[in-house]
Parts: structure tokens; C-alpha cells; sequence
């Protein structure tokens, strides 16, 4: 793996033999990763795996036309036959007007803000192996635990850097570490399965093995002997854990490129009120060891933090260039790329605010009602907005949370699902996409 100033040299190296090549302008983007992770199950050492990448992109753009291509040999010949076939394939493309780098002026000036997202203590395998078989051993220790499906560390870290044909040039490193555990409760037919799992930027900042154990068992050992819900209009409450599912297809449908396909049952409402005016989502991908932290996007431009719903307002659409072009608009920073191809939109770290009430008092007038842990399947419309997924979790009965319940499906209208969310108070920044628990009110549920 390159360090980020290698890296960053050697995409400008490849735009350089492009525009010698017959490139009109175009971009690179070097991707390259390194993992380890060691699982234990039962006590003893499962797997071990190390995984190493290297990957260089290059677009480029021949009279209105592109092509996009890619490599994990960086060798001087390499990228020289690189470079020349991108050019060949451009030519042969058919022209699109969309496509085409950000605007020069537009782009990112360094120096780049320092996000503090490279760990620089790695863990051994040694100590990756005692911090999975601490947390299962906690797992395994929960009253009702009766086998386990693993342990489970991991440490890896990236280089991430981008050069363009009219100015920019830019790299950066992260690192990610994670811990988890899944095991299993109960006796012959009767088996339930849970797990409890954190990532972070540094090893410093995951919750401890026993906490991530105990978290797993205690989960599972709750989910021993469901039963069934009746059919019917209820309020459904969602865990944090699930929850921050609901704000992702919201991401979906203000995707400057949904909007310009018109597939998104957003369309038209830029601007309009979506959710109940105590609702804020909120987008920072400049914050310090984020999981979606990033001093720049895929185009080289700065990126910023911004409020997507502000006081239940939705404040407009997530756009790279080639969307922006399309809706006659400016790119919004939320461009990302992969090993080849154009860019995409993706999200920073996006935080849906807390509310007033904690989440017992949110559930407290609930006669009956469900509390999902699990979402199962992808039943979603993007273009409809129409939701419907299968689920597992608990009852709320007179204001608590009662036994536990699976094999049911809540579904409903996200444009309805969003006017009548409510958030508790509980929220915990620990995932890309964090939000407390949520209650909304009036979805269908589907059980016996």
C-alpha cells in the first residue's frame, strides 16, 4: 500500500500520461486497503484472515464522450497502456452531455482539514484474538446462552487519493477497527440467535469486549419463545439499531440522480414540509473520526456539514456534478468513487437529532403496539415510497415493553411513516448513520 503522498503523486502521474495519450481532460483515483481479523468460537481460535488491495481508477474524457478503466498493477508500463486504452474507449463512446469533471472553480484548496481518522496503534493478531474471545466468553456467560456462533476483531486501514486533469489533487488515510459476538439461546427447536457489534475509527474509542458480549447474549436470551401479534393499525417503535435504516431511504430518494430519473417518491418536494418540525437530520462528513468522515469528495470538492431536514423541512437534493448538470443545479460535496466508473452520491455522517422524550415515556401511552429489533428483506419502493418488511421484536402492552414477538410484517408509505415520526431522546453516535429510538404511528402490521 502506498502512503496518501505516493498515492496522490501516482494518480497525477496517470492523468499526465492520459493528457499525453489524447485525454481532453480527466480524473484518478487511487483505492487500496489492508484488513486482519481473527474469530474464536467456543473458546478456541476459528480463523484468522489478513486481505490486502490496490486499486487505481482512471476517467477520462474525449470530445464530450468518456470512458472509465482500472488496474491493480501500478507499474510505469502499467498505467502507460492504462492510459492509452481509457483513450481509445472514449473515443469509441457515445458523447454525453452531463458527464464531465466539476467546475475548476468549484474545487477543494488545500490544506485539508484534519479529521483525525488515522489510528496509528495497530493491534497485533494477539490482541485481536484475546479482545474476541472476551467478548464471547461474556456472551457465553449470559444466564440462557447455550452455544455461540463466534467471536469476532478486526483492524484495517485505507488510502484514499484523487488527482484531476484542471487542479485538484488530494489523499488521505483512515483506519477502522471492530469487535463483535453472536450466540445463540435456548434449547432444541427453540433456538434464538443475537449479536452485539461496534466499529470505530480507533481502537480507543469501541466499547469494551464485555460490553459488546453481554450486549449479545442478553439480546438473544430476550428473544426465547416468541409469539405471534394479531393483524391490524398499531403504533411501531424502532430500535436504534434499525432505525437508522429509515433515514437511508430517505438518502435514496434525495439523490440528485433519483430526482433527475424521476424515480423518487420525493420528487416535487424540495422544500417541503416531510416530517413534523421537531425533526432535524443532520449531515457532517468533517466530523473528527467519523465512520463517513472525509476531507473532500470524489470531484475534488470541499465537503461541508449541512442540515438535510431542518425543523421537518426537507432543504434540498445530494448531488454530484453530473446530477447537478441535469437539475440545472451546483454539486453539493457528496460525490464518492469507486474502483471505476462514474461518481455517486454518498452521504457523510448523518445524525437524525434527538427529541424530548425518553423512550419509555415515548412508548407510555401505547395501549398496544409493536417494538422492532430486526428487519428482514428489501420490500421498498423507491419510486412509490410504498414499505413493507418483514420483522421480529416485542410487544408494547399498556405502556411497556412485553414478550417478544416474530414472524410479522410492518409496512406502510414512507411520505406518511415521515410525517408522523417521533424521536426519544436516546441518541448514541456509534454508526454512520445514527438516530435514537423512533415511534410512528398508524403503520400496518401483519401477523396472525
Amino acid at each position: 500500500m502506498l502512503t496518501p503522498q505516493d498515492a496522490q503523486a501516482r494518480c497525477q502521474a496517470l492523468i499526465e500520461r492520459a493528457r499525453r495519450a489524447g485525454a481532453d481532460a480527466g480524473d484518478a483515483v487511487y483505492l487500496a486497503s489492508a484488513s486482519e481479523s481473527v474469530s474464536v468460537r467456543l473458546g478456541a481460535l476459528e480463523d484468522v484472515e489478513r486481505s490486502e488491495s490496490e486499486h487505481v481508477g482512471l476517467r477520462v474524457f474525449v470530445g464530450g464522450a468518456s470512458a472509465s478503466i482500472g488496474s491493480s498493477d501500478l507499474a510505469d508500463a502499467a498505467l502507460d497502456e492504462l492510459a492509452t486504452r481509457a483513450v481509445a474507449m472514449a473515443r469509441a463512446a457515445p458523447v454525453d452531455r452531463f458527464a464531465g469533471l466539476a467546475d475548476e472553480s468549484l474545487l477543494a484548496r488545500g490544506p485539508f482539514p484534519d479529521l483525525d481518522l488515522d489510528d496509528p496503534e495497530e493491534p497485533s493478531p494477539q490482541a485481536l484474538r484475546q479482545m474476541a474471545q472476551e467478548a464471547e466468553d461474556a456472551a457465553r456467560a449470559v444466564p440462557g446462552v447455550t452455544n455461540s456462533e463466534g467471536g469476532s476483531a478486526s483492524s484495517g486501514r485505507g488510502v484514499v487519493a484523487l488527482a484531476t486533469s484542471h487542479g485538484f489533487a488530494g489523499a488521505y488515510a483512515a483506519t477502522s477497527r471492530s469487535l463483535s459476538a453472536s450466540v445463540i439461546a435456548g434449547e432444541g427447536g427453540a433456538l434464538q440467535r443475537d449479536h452485539g457489534w461496534r466499529s470505530a475509527r480507533f481502537g480507543a474509542d469501541l466499547a469494551s469486549p464485555d460490553v459488546i458480549g453481554r450486549e449479545a447474549g442478553t439480546r438473544a436470551v430476550a428473544r426465547l419463545n416468541p409469539g405471534r401479534v394479531k393483524s391490524g393499525t398499531m403504533p411501531v417503535v424502532f430500535d436504534p439499531r434499525v432505525g437508522g435504516s429509515l433515514v437511508g431511504h430517505l438518502l435514496g430518494a434525495i439523490s440528485g440522480a433519483s430526482i433527475a430519473r424521476r424515480s423518487s417518491f420525493l420528487l416535487g418536494k424540495d422544500g417541503a414540509q416531510i416530517f413534523d418540525s421537531g425533526v432535524t437530520i443532520s449531515d457532517d462528513p468533517l466530523r473528527p473520526r467519523g465512520l463517513r468522515s472525509r476531507p473532500f469528495d470524489g470531484e475534488g470538492l470541499a465537503t461541508a456539514p449541512r442540515k438535510l431536514i431542518d425543523a421537518g423541512r426537507l432543504t434540498g437534493w445530494l448531488m454530484d456534478s453530473a446530477a447537478a448538470r441535469q437539475l440545472d443545479a451546483a454539486p453539493t460535496g457528496h460525490a464518492s468513487r469507486g474502483g471505476g466508473g462514474a461518481p455517486h452520491v454518498t452521504a457523510g455522517n448523518v445524525v437524525l437529532e434527538p427529541g424530548t422524550l425518553s423512550p419509555a415515556a415515548l412508548i407510555a401511552d401505547i395501549a398496544d403496539g409493536v417494538y422492532v429489533t430486526e428487519l428482514i428483506g428489501s420490500g421498498v419502493n423507491g419510486v412509490t415510497g410504498d414499505y413493507s418488511r418483514g420483522a421480529a421484536g416485542f410487544r408494547i402492552v399498556n405502556g411497556a415493553i412485553a414478550g417478544p414477538i416474530a414472524e410479522f410484517t410492518v409496512a406502510g408509505n414512507l411520505l406518511a411513516m415521515f410525517a408522523a415520526l417521533v424521536p426519544a431522546d436516546d441518541l448514541v453516535i456509534e454508526r454512520g448513520i445514527d438516530v435514537p429510538t423512533l415511534r410512528i404511528d398508524g403503520m400496518s402490521v401483519a401477523g396472525d
